[in-house]
């Protein structure tokens, strides 16, 4: 979006990508709208993103907005031109909004890396043609589709030989990758696919899976293939079977817990992360308790926990809503619950050895996902983007200390 708008002449603009899946996120765009106004009295301001997305007219509205542009519009270069020529016009809040629902590929913009990062994300799907009752999602990213295999083993090539040595393939449904493309590939085959084809890639990471999707290429990348990353973050959004069945999920508790044992089976090492969503209406005492088992019966470590909040438009919104106070006390216990359970994964650490990808202040992540801070005497050889093998010194408030292993740094794969 900076390389569109530094194209169009739009270099006194400040963007705001707005999001839309809570009304607390939608709050702290406008707030942050305001405060950029008052930092910035002379700037222009254009919002972009899921919110204005779908609800044009009410960002156009706001005094502080210069023009607003949709999220399959902000990523080309077109609209970023006409924008530019519709505020040099003075034209205010100039809109530039295509139908999401129409989009028929991904945006062609694929990454090239990041500036100063190490890790990189690849969007390889975008848009979901599933209908949670509580997600407005959908309405502000179109229906799913994919990147085909070739334009995502090219980006994944370009990223690494512009220095990203670790790339997590992203996507708002990606196990529903392949599914519009021909013959169906699933997401397990576009993985085999980039480990194979690109071995200079020391790390492949997935972002949030769906556990009503798994595959057996999936896992069986997940067995043999060290470099993908032992860490799977899992839509799970709650415990409680009725409830899932009120949100329109796909799976039931056990099926998380016969996917997680599964995934053990086939790699050991593997540590699990989850969205939770606390306070889904009619979501009583019991249910909430299912969430809380869930977490130690799956061994669930990375938790995102999120309270419900009610989209306009969805169905979860028509439901019997849950008090706001007690909605924050559930959200707090499952959170105290993920605070334990990583706290005990990283107690279990101590001792061993494994491999972390340094990033800036000697800090990075290990192959769970653990955050780490190095500490070494030699720091003056260390650099960002070096794989060294490390020993597991102590944990602390979520963070391991680490010290380089043999003193080396790994520069090839694992």
């Amino acid at each position: 979006m900076r390389n569109q708008a530094q194209a169009a002449g739009l270099n006194d603009v400040v963007v705001v990508n707005t999001c839309a899946v809570t009304a607390e996120a939608e709050k702290q765009a406008r707030q942050e709208i305001r405060k950029i106004r008052r930092w910035k009295p002379d700037a222009r301001i254009i919002a972009t993103g899921c919110a204005v997305q779908i609800d044009p007219d009410s960002w156009a509205n706001l005094p502080e907005i210069d023009g607003i542009i949709g999220n399959q519009d902000k990523l080309t270069s077109t609209p970023w031109t006409a924008l530019s020529q519709a505020i040099a016009d003075g034209q205010p809040a100039a809109l530039t909004i295509s139908s999401i629902m129409e989009a028929e590929k991904v945006a062609s913009h694929m990454l090239e890396g990041f500036d100063d990062h190490t890790r990189g994300f690849l969007q390889v799907q975008q848009g979901c043609d599933h209908r949670c009752t509580f997600c407005i999602i959908p309405f502000g990213r179109g229906k799913s589709r994919s990147v085909p295999f070739d334009s995502v083993i090219s980006a994944v090539r370009k990223m690494v030989s512009g220095g990203t040595r670790e790339i997590v393939l992203s996507g708002i449904d990606i196990t529903s990758w392949g599914q519009d493309l021909p013959e169906q590939p699933r997401l397990g085959q576009l993985v085999l696919a980039i480990l194979d084809n690109v071995p200079e890639l020391p790390r492949l990471r997935l972002s949030s899976l769906d556990p009503a999707e798994p595959d057996h290429y999936l896992m069986t990348a997940l067995e043999t293939h060290a470099r993908l990353m032992p860490h799977l973050h899992l839509s799970v959004q709650h415990g409680d079977d009725l409830i899932l069945k009120r949100m329109k999920r796909r799976h039931l508790a056990r099926d998380v817990l016969r996917f997680c044992k599964e995934a053990r089976r086939r790699r050991p090492d593997v540590v699990f992360g989850a969205d939770l969503i606390a306070g889904f209406p009619t979501e009583t005492e019991a249910a909430h308790e299912s969430s809380m088992n869930l977490i130690t019966e799956a061994g669930l470590t990375h938790l995102h926990i999120f309270g419900y909040s009610a989209r306009t438009g969805t169905p979860a919104a028509l439901m019997p809503q849950i008090d706001r106070s007690l909605i924050k006390q559930r959200v707090s216990a499952l959170r105290q619950s993920g605070d334990e359970q990583l706290t005990r994964h990283l107690k279990r650490r101590v001792g061993t050895a494994d491999m972390l990808l340094l990033e800036k202040g000697n800090k990075g992540y290990l192959s769970g996902y653990e955050k780490a801070q190095l500490i070494s005497s030699d720091t003056q050889e260390l650099r960002a983007g070096d794989l060294l093998a490390v020993n597991i010194l102590s944990a602390a408030n979520g963070v391991v200390q680490v010290t380089p292993l043999c003193g080396e740094t790994v520069s090839a794969v694992y």
